[in-house]
């Protein structure tokens, strides 16, 4: 497995492995977007979560990662990949929540992009689920936003604050992303040319 205390980088944040000193901020953060979580997500909100959470994030089968916003050092949320399988299956599951004071600015959509990233290149996956909850907008438009393909409905699918809930599933395959991000990087040159040619 690759070394998870690497860091990747974007234009505007950071994913970098939760270490034990993040837990306050991370616990504080959480704590103050409770009303925004709930019902879709329940991350740390006390020292033992945390705990346990770090306690996941060592296991082999799992890479989390917290995003940081580069121009202030800002703690923004976490995007985690968890139920690594490898062999004829190379997938995993992809759960990721942001703090409310950074919701709706684009954050999240970087974060997973980076993730995604790292999933398909060194980790050497080939699919990425990510289960959402069908009333979760914001998680639906995501997805949607990045490219993910709706591939069906689970029902009760998840035990979340204590009730079985109905998710839909969305999924990125590596050749998908790969085209995606081709796409993505043709736009960008094309539209740095443009500029400079306005530039003249």
């Amino acid at each position: 497995m690759p070394d998870r205390a690497s860091a990747s980088h974007a234009s505007r944040v950071l994913l970098r492995a939760p270490r034990p000193e993040d837990a306050a901020p991370l616990i504080a953060l959480n704590r103050a977007s409770v009303a925004l979580h709930h019902p879709w997500a329940a991350p740390p909100v006390s020292a033992d979560d945390y705990a346990s959470y770090l306690e996941r994030c060592a296991r082999p089968d799992t890479a989390c990662r917290l995003i940081w916003r580069v121009a202030d050092d800002a703690l923004l949320g976490a995007v985690n990949l968890s139920q690594l399988f490898y062999g004829t299956f190379e997938s995993a599951y992809m759960g990721y929540y942001i703090g409310a004071p950074f919701a709706a600015q684009g954050y999240m959509r970087e974060a997973v992009a980076l993730a995604l990233d790292e999933a398909f290149g060194p980790l050497r996956l080939h699919r990425v689920e990510a289960n959402i909850q069908p009333d979760n907008h914001a998680s639906r438009a995501l997805v949607q936003r990045l490219g993910c393909t709706h591939e069906g409905f689970s029902r009760r699918y998840l035990k979340i604050d204590g009730a079985w809930r109905d998710h839909e599933r969305w999924a990125m395959l590596a050749e998908d992303w790969a085209v995606l991000t081709m796409q993505s990087s043709e736009e960008q040159a094309a539209a740095g040319a443009n500029r400079d040619e306005c530039r003249r």
